[in-house]
């Protein structure tokens, strides 16, 4: 297999902060967090390498624009999600029930975006984010939010799913694991937050106090098997 390698910037202006982080691995933080300080129209490249302590050529090397450095970020706060929901969802019917499934998913994205750099979901909404340039962010949170509305379907109770399509129910579940992000405007989530916001989503979808008990139980067991 052929393994393609970063080229290497040129000499950086002060060190770097953390001799054991990369130069990409830097720039993405502090464009992160000038990206939520900022916005993405108030930052340039410029700001971004004097940040790190490079040249702004230097970040060529690694990045050609600031939207590539973006669309990077904007995927670290999916893609853990997305593989995580394909393990998950290969798993049911055989070995998890569906309840179970959804409440590991939401329970296991919750965290994923409670650990994102500089709450890096509140760029979602931005309109800059709506450019065909990040396609491909929106087409995996899509593709995230069609398995949240497939095992919601399959968990939901009839008289909840009755006159709601999959593709809405998705879109509700989805919104109320991304409420992390709202939290963390104001304080740091915590582990209760993930247990609250999952059992609310098998809620959503009309389950029985009774039910997310067990939901619960099944999806810690769940998760174990796959962390």
């Amino acid at each position: 297999m052929t393994v393609t390698r970063p080229r290497q910037g040129r000499p950086r202006h002060t060190p770097p902060s953390d001799p054991g982080t990369s130069a990409r691995e830097q720039i993405l933080d502090a464009a992160g967090a000038l990206f939520v300080e900022r916005g993405i129209a108030g930052t340039s490249t410029r700001m971004i390498a004097e940040r790190v302590g490079i040249r702004q050529a230097s970040l060529y090397y690694h990045f050609a624009t600031k939207e590539e450095i973006l669309a990077e970020l904007l995927a670290t706060s999916v893609r853990p999600s997305l593989r995580m929901v394909e393990q998950i969802r290969a798993l049911v019917p055989e070995r998890a029930h569906p309840a179970a499934a959804l409440y590991a998913v939401a329970a296991m994205d919750v965290r994923t975006l409670s650990q994102t750099p500089y709450n890096i979901g509140t760029l979602y909404l931005l309109p800059e984010v709506r450019a065909e340039r990040f396609d491909a962010f929106r087409a995996e949170r899509g593709r995230l939010q069609a398995s949240y509305g497939a095992l919601g379907t399959l968990a939901a109770a009839e008289a909840v799913t009755r006159g709601m399509s999959t593709e809405h129910l998705g879109e509700l579940l989805i919104q109320l694991v991304e409420v992390v992000i709202q939290i963390r405007r104001s304080r740091e989530p915590e582990a209760a937050d993930a247990d609250a916001i999952a059992s609310s989503c098998l809620r959503l979808c009309g389950l029985t106090e009774p039910a997310v008990t067990i939901a619960r139980s099944e999806a810690r067991t769940l998760l174990d098997l796959l962390t």
